[in-house]
């Protein structure tokens, strides 16, 4: 049996580059994020109350660590507008040590430090 991942990617979308601004920096002024980094807008389609819908996103890829995963994804549902926004976890399998260090030092809780 493996570890779970120490550090994780978490992607969410909205439907514009101030809110996913916004969220951005939520995260990371709660040290729930070391970074976010907001995508140009992507086109997302996709089945909604039985419709196919097409609409145009922004992307919002946030570095954090699976210790703070919990404390991040309730921020991010509690300031999404969305109905159900997406909300995905994806392990950061390797990576530079220097990076991964930042990434946990940045998000080490403030009583941590």
């Amino acid at each position: 049996m493996t570890a779970p991942p120490a550090w994780l990617t978490v992607l969410t979308t909205t439907d514009s580059e101030d809110k996913a601004q916004r969220l951005a920096r939520s995260a990371v002024e709660a040290r729930l994020a070391a970074c976010a980094q907001v995508s140009a807008p992507v086109t997302s389609v996709y089945r909604w109350q039985h419709a196919i819908e097409s609409s145009e996103e922004w992307q919002v890829l946030f570095k954090t660590t699976a210790e703070r995963y919990g404390e991040l994804e309730a921020l991010i549902e509690r300031e999404h507008d969305y109905d159900t926004p997406e909300i995905i976890a994806l392990p950061v399998v390797r990576g530079s040590a220097r990076y991964l260090g930042w990434v946990t030092a940045e998000t080490a809780p403030e009583t941590a430090l």
